[in-house]
């Protein structure tokens, strides 16, 4: 079925026994990965998360249905997570939907799929699925976000703190889910007890997450320039901030290069471009270099390198935050050699 954001939500937190299979796609990748979480929280902290990738089951479809039939390794809840899903996933989509008996939720992740692909158009006819399609919020949309997440902690946010939060974690979903996680214990904030949330509290906590830092690594990245970009990893590093999050802000800035780039290539000038975006006058020149440089395909290999070391640092027993290093300082050296 296509759900609501409220029955995806509900379904997701209840575990919902009636759903096999949940199908998350859409350009918004962080959302969806924290919808998925909130799975794994329902089933508990004991529940074993199994991690797969689509491409993978082009050739064993069979294995999503073995792992989902599979019992859990110390013999409680488990649940299936598969990355990077696309049409080639639809074999085994199918086979699950079609198994007699499954024990346990599969969640498929799609960034790159559209409506109109056949795996979410199955999953949209299936009663034992969800299809719920996740894109980056903006204006009305981000604010309503911010304030839905405010208010499973029992907190009521200001305009002010609104506005704070979403520039601070460049609209992503987990980022600011963990801030106000955090703001509302300093607030002894709950359900039963809501609190205001305001830019006083916001202060108290520092809660900027390192916002000047991570834009200072976004645009030496994207504007390649090499030298440079070492320096402002390591102070982004000092500042507190996390790998992840600065991964997603470079892969949402990468993404609206890719609109815009994709004006320039049907024939529009990239300052007309720009300018219809309405970008801050302070970062128009750098805003114009960047849609001039980016071609489509080489924003499309950076997208997948850093979501692939996304990945990577998520997985147990990776390398740590060096993944996300090295893979920033690719598409910096990528950026570099373009002209």
């Amino acid at each position: 079925m296509k759900a609501s954001e409220n029955q995806l939500v509900n379904s997701l937190d209840s575990a919902a026994p009636a759903v096999r299979l949940y199908l998350l796609h859409g350009p918004d990748e962080a959302g969806a990965m924290d919808y998925a979480a909130r799975l794994g929280r329902a089933l508990g902290a004991d529940a074993e998360k199994v991690a797969m990738e689509g491409p993978a089951l082009r050739g064993d479809p069979g294995k999503l249905v073995d792992e989902a039939r599979s019992l859990a390794l110390f013999g409680g809840r488990r649940w299936i997570l598969v990355a990077s899903a696309g049409d080639e996933s639809l074999e085994a989509a199918q086979m699950l939907i079609a198994e007699p008996q499954v024990e346990h939720p599969v969640v498929m992740i799609g960034p790159g799929l559209r409506t109109t692909s056949k795996l979410v158009q199955f999953a949209i006819a299936q009663p034992a699925a969800m299809s719920f399609a996740c894109y980056i919020p903006d204006g009305a949309n981000a604010d309503r976000m911010v304030v839905g997440i405010a208010r499973e902690y029992g907190l009521r946010p200001t305009p002010t703190a609104i506005r704070r939060l979403m520039a601070a974690s460049g609209g992503d979903r987990s980022v600011i889910a963990r801030e106000v996680e955090k703001l509302a214990l300093y607030l002894d904030a709950a359900g039963d007890r809501p609190r205001e949330l305001d830019d006083e509290a916001l202060d108290a906590l520092g809660a900027d997450l390192g916002e000047s830092q991570m834009s200072d690594v976004v645009d030496a990245a994207l504007e390649g320039r090499v030298h440079d970009i070492a320096r402002e990893l390591a102070r982004f590093a000092d500042s507190g901030g996390a790998a992840i999050p600065l991964l997603r802000q470079i892969v949402r800035k990468l993404m609206t290069l890719a609109a815009m780039r994709a004006e320039v290539e049907a024939g529009k000038q990239a300052s007309a471009v720009v300018k219809a975006r309405r970008v801050h006058f302070r970062e128009e020149p750098g805003m114009i270099r960047q849609v001039q440089k980016w071609k489509s395909s080489d924003i499309a290999a950076a997208i997948d390198r850093l979501r692939r070391a996304e990945r990577q640092l998520m997985a147990p027993g990776g390398a740590g935050e060096l993944l996300s290093d090295v893979a920033i300082t690719e598409t910096t050296r990528a950026a570099a050699r373009m002209r």
